[in-house]
């Protein structure tokens, strides 16, 4: 499988911290259902320096590029408005 790096920046209205609260059940529940299909391999939130989340990094593995797409466009966090900015790349998980 093809790995990536998503690196997912949050919209910054005023607005866009509600927003997020109320997808994350979802988008963790859609995680979970990824890294049971061994499409999920690590991620979090991104915090600004008050510890406030303001983004997403995630190292995913998919078949194909369209299979990540589709996940990415299914994905609570798309759906819900709360990444603003998606950040993509080819990514080689270390083996150690």
């Amino acid at each position: 499988m093809k790995q990536y790096l998503i690196n997912a920046l949050d919209f910054t209205d005023e607005q866009a911290l509600e927003r997020r609260m109320l997808a994350r059940p979802a988008h963790l529940e859609s995680v979970k259902e990824a890294k049971n299909k061994g499409h999920y391999l690590i991620g979090g939130a991104l915090l600004n320096d008050h510890g406030q989340m303001v983004g997403s990094a995630l190292i995913v593995q998919f078949e194909t590029p369209e299979a990540l797409q589709e996940w990415l466009n299914n994905n609570p966090y798309i759906k819900g408005e709360v990444w603003d900015r998606i950040e993509i790349k080819p990514f080689k998980v270390a083996e150690i």
